[in-house]
């Protein structure tokens, strides 16, 4: 296996939230660095009483798969080149890797006024938000009349088809319940561990990676999930120097669609974006 060079960039979004951006990242070194970090944070509250910056870490892994705390090693089905490593946040197994938009929430959430449960919904509610614009946007006709929804039932962010009588009537689409949608896949995955009020791991959006990894898994532990990337669903630039201008012009780039949930969490932090009502079940 070829060895990447790790790359970091941090960038401030305002006084209370920063970013921190990691390539080709090993998962061991990532997440000691994220425990030491929350860690820190909690002792400079703690015993100084300072607020420390949140923080959103943007991620590039390299490929593993990871257990949650209480993860059934059951629902690995086939072993791989690919390391597995336990790891303390909730849910099961997963897969992470290049092509996949991950993001890690380092947040003090007693001081933004969040409770756990506020956590994953606006964690939900911005992937939401981003899927559905980028397909909304898209000249592609595979994206008409699919939409994403999270779930009462099972945490993640999910891809909906409408059904034939649904999709003859715009007004009826919007306010239906997923009852009368057809579930074609999972988008995105989400775990969270909490320490003392303080929040880290994340979330995970396939935008155009290699989902035969998932092959080898039940992710999150649902035997027979089909796990979907927002590739599959419009244009995603690989090398923008070699599109048109009209290609670039109807599709998106990875650094966009990061961009864009980027913008989104940050407006959710700073109180700009409320929650929607919960999700049905």
């Amino acid at each position: 296996m070829q060895n990447v060079t790790q790359q970091t960039h941090n960038t401030s979004l305002h006084d209370t939230l920063l970013t921190k951006s990691l390539s080709a990242a090993d998962y061991v070194s990532t997440h000691d660095a994220m425990l030491a970090r929350t860690l820190e944070r909690i002792s400079l509250k703690k015993e100084q009483g300072l607020r420390t910056p949140d923080e959103l870490w943007i991620v590039d892994h390299n490929d593993v798969y990871t257990l949650g705390q209480a993860g059934k090693e059951e629902h690995i089905l086939q072993r791989t080149d690919t390391p597995i490593i336990k790891t303390d946040r909730g849910g099961q197994v997963t897969w992470h890797g290049h092509g996949q938009l991950v993001v890690y929430w380092l947040f003090d959430l007693d001081s933004i006024g969040w409770s756990v449960r506020n956590l994953v919904s606006h964690a939900e509610q911005a992937i939401e938000d981003v899927v559905n614009d980028c397909l909304q946007n898209s000249l592609s006709s595979i994206s008409d009349n699919i939409s994403a929804h999270a779930r009462r039932d099972a945490p993640g962010v999910y891809l909906y088809a409408d059904t034939d009588t649904v999709a003859d009537n715009d007004a009826q689409a919007q306010n239906t319940s997923l009852d009368d949608k057809i579930m074609l896949g999972k988008i995105a995955s989400l775990g969270f561990k909490i320490k003392h009020g303080f929040s880290y791991h994340g979330i995970a959006l396939n935008i155009d990676c290699d989902l035969s990894a998932f092959n080898a898994i039940n992710p999150c532990g649902y035997a027979g999930m089909q796990m979907l990337r927002l590739a599959d669903f419009l244009t995603i630039q690989k090398e923008p120097e070699a599109q048109t201008a009209q290609h670039m012009h109807n599709s998106l780039s990875y650094e966009q669609v990061t961009q864009k949930l980027i913008d989104n969490i940050a407006k959710r932090h700073a109180g700009l974006i409320e929650l929607r009502a919960i999700a049905p079940k």
